[in-house]
C-alpha cells in the first residue's frame, strides 16, 4: 500500500468513526457517496487526486448545521487530523481551504472566493447527492430531524436569502426544494456533473409535480 492509499484509508477510519451517530443525510454513507462521486468526476479533469480524496472524505466531518452554526469547528478538525499524520503542509492547506468553501451557503457570501479545480470536483459531487432520489430522501430527513412541516402554502420560498438567514431558516422542507435544490443543476461545474445533475433534476420536477397533485386529492 503506498503512503497516499494508507492515508486514505486512515482518513476514512476517521471519518467512519466521527461521523457514527451523525444525522442520517450527513453521515458517514453521505460522505462515501460524494467520496465516490468526487473519484468518477475526476476522471474527466485535471486534479489532484490526493487532495480530491481528502477533501471529499472531510468535508463534512463537522456540518456546522449541527454545530450551532460553528463553521470554525470542520476546519480545525481536519488540519489536525491531517497533521498529526504528517500530510504536506500544501496540501493540509488545500484540503481545508475545500472543506471551507464547499458549503451552498458559501455561494450566498459576497466577495472574492478561494476556487480549484479539486474544489469545483467535490462541490459538484456534494450537490449531486444533494439533488434527485438521494436528495429527495436527504431533505425530509433533515426536514424530520428539525421538526419542520413538509409543506405550508401560505409560507412562500424566499428567493433572496442571505448566507445567516439561510442557515437560520425554519421554513416547511418543500420550500427547500426552490431555495437550494432546484438551483444546484445551473450550478455544477464540470461536463460529468452537469450531465448527472441534469437526470436528478428532472426527477425532482416530476417528484413536485406528483407531490402537488397529491396534495390537491387531483391525481
Amino acid at each position: 500500500m503506498t503512503n497516499n492509499e494508507t492515508i486514505i484509508e486512515a482518513t476514512k477510519n476517521y471519518v467512519r468513526t466521527t461521523l457514527k451517530n451523525a444525522e442520517g443525510g450527513h453521515d458517514w454513507f453521505h460522505t462515501l457517496r460524494v467520496y465516490n462521486n468526487s473519484l468518477l468526476i475526476s476522471k474527466g479533469e485535471k486534479v489532484d487526486t490526493l487532495v480530491v480524496a481528502l477533501g471529499a472524505l472531510l468535508h463534512d466531518i463537522a456540518d456546522s448545521k449541527f454545530h450551532d452554526g460553528d463553521d470554525t469547528i470542520a476546519p480545525k478538525m481536519a488540519r489536525e487530523f491531517l497533521f498529526k499524520h504528517n500530510v504536506d503542509s500544501l496540501v493540509i492547506e488545500h484540503v481545508i481551504n475545500i472543506v471551507n468553501n464547499i458549503s451552498f451557503n458559501k455561494s450566498l457570501e459576497k466577495g472574492k472566493k478561494f476556487t480549484s479545480p479539486e474544489l469545483e470536483v467535490i462541490q459538484d459531487a456534494d450537490r449531486l447527492d444533494a439533488i434527485g432520489a438521494i436528495g429527495i430522501a436527504r431533505c425530509f430527513n433533515y426536514g424530520g430531524f428539525k421538526n419542520r412541516k413538509i409543506f405550508d402554502p401560505s409560507i412562500k420560498p424566499n428567493m433572496k436569502m442571505t448566507k445567516e438567514e439561510y442557515k437560520k431558516s425554519t421554513a416547511p422542507t418543500i420550500n427547500h426544494f426552490y431555495e437550494k435544490l432546484l438551483l444546484l443543476s445551473d450550478k455544477m461545474n464540470t461536463k460529468t456533473g452537469k450531465r448527472i445533475a441534469k437526470q436528478r433534476h428532472q426527477f425532482m420536477e416530476q417528484y413536485l409535480d406528483q407531490f402537488y397533485a397529491e396534495w390537491d386529492g387531483t391525481r
